[in-house]
């Protein structure tokens, strides 16, 4: 396995400081991630996927609608979760986006909520990309990806760190390789080493830091049992037969906790093991694929964000409403054709606190 550099697109937006902007910082930080599925401009390069050509019917007007539709989407969320007054998400992490563009795009849409720094990551080539929208001046910002074998992950994964409270949080969004094609689990297992090792950094040179690795890994948190057991898997519960069957390939997957602070039982000590909310949420899932739901889309919460220091988890929920569900209660997918939905996935939100 080869790690190697990318070519990361990392701007200001620029946009003028909104009465919502954070001239002084809550006790609360609020994180949206949400695969807004093909989400391309208006202008033709020739990488666009067939459904997004002009010849297709894609146009300008389609792009700076479908913009409004999801701005105003996120506004939503800004104004009332869950039935409770809310501040608008202080990061926002979305995947399958076309280029910093449209994430400056968005940001014009979203100005009065003050989204004025951005961070973009894609592979040369590659159609779609990862970007972050922050409230918050982004400290750093770094790009990963791999190579297995005679294959790349086809798309890095972006960290970005911001400071609340003079605090870090470091972010890893991620969009790994779907379930198209074959021996995809490889690659996906690839993708968890990345954050593995990224993980691994951190609590060894800047131990008590917060890790949050999210984004749309194209895994269920329980995908080891779905495949009964057998099949190593990129995400692995902390449970003896995932531990036996994982023993032979150190590293290649991600351990998932329902312990708080995670910590591994069944794995080695010195696993880096995550949280996954998923296991406490009464959701169904964020995507609906042929009659099932699904939990691919994720937040992974490292063990410092339990220890009752700086930012603490405090909770999670999957936007599962109107506009981001039809009617059926399933995604509101976008069809480009007729210019109407948002996205085939719904949007996950994290709560973090701070702790004096």
């Amino acid at each position: 396995m080869i790690f190697f550099p990318l070519v990361l697109i990392l701007a200001c937006c620029g946009l003028s400081p909104s009465d919502d902007s954070p001239s002084t910082v809550a006790d609360d930080f609020n994180v949206m991630v949400w695969n807004v599925q093909s989400l391309f401009d208006g202008e033709e390069t020739g990488s666009e996927y067939a459904e997004f050509l002009e010849s297709a019917g894609w146009t300008p007007e389609k792009y700076h609608a479908r913009l409004t539709a999801i701005a105003q989407a996120i506004a939503l969320v800004a104004e009332e979760v869950s039935g409770r007054r809310a501040s608008p998400p202080d990061l926002l992490g979305f995947v399958e986006v076309e280029n910093e563009g449209v994430l400056k795009d968005l940001a014009e849409g979203l100005s009065k909520y003050g989204y004025q720094w951005t961070a973009f990551a894609n592979l040369p080539g590659s159609s779609l990309g990862a970007g972050i929208l922050s409230r918050f001046p982004i400290k750093e910002t770094k790009a990963h990806s791999i190579t297995s074998g005679n294959d790349t992950a086809p798309r890095p994964v972006l960290e970005v760190r911001v400071e609340p409270h003079d605090r870090p949080l470091v972010f890893l969004l991620c969009h790994w390789k779907s379930k198209l094609g074959n021996d995809t689990e490889a690659l996906r297992r690839s993708s968890a080493r990345v954050v593995q090792r990224r993980l691994e950094e951190i609590r060894k040179t800047e131990p008590g830091t917060p890790v949050i690795a999210m984004g749309d890994l194209n895994e269920n948190y329980n995908e080891f049992y779905r495949l009964s057991g057998l099949t190593l898997s990129a995400l692995l519960p902390d449970d003896p037969d995932a531990a036996a069957l994982a023993i032979n390939f150190p590293k290649e997957y991600l351990v998932l906790s329902g312990q708080k602070p995670p910590s591994p039982l069944h794995f080695p000590e010195g696993t880096p093991v995550f949280y996954s909310p998923w296991k406490e949420e009464a959701n169904d899932g964020s995507y609906y694929y042929k009659g099932d739901w699904e939990t691919i889309d994720h937040f992974l919460l490292s063990d410092a964000l339990f220890d009752g220091l700086a930012w603490d988890y405090a909770g999670f929920n999957v936007l599962d409403m109107e506009p981001f569900t039809s009617a059926k209660g399933t995604p509101n997918a976008y069809v480009p054709r007729q210019g109407r939905g948002l996205s085939d996935h719904l949007p996950l939100l994290l709560h973090l606190r701070y702790r004096d």
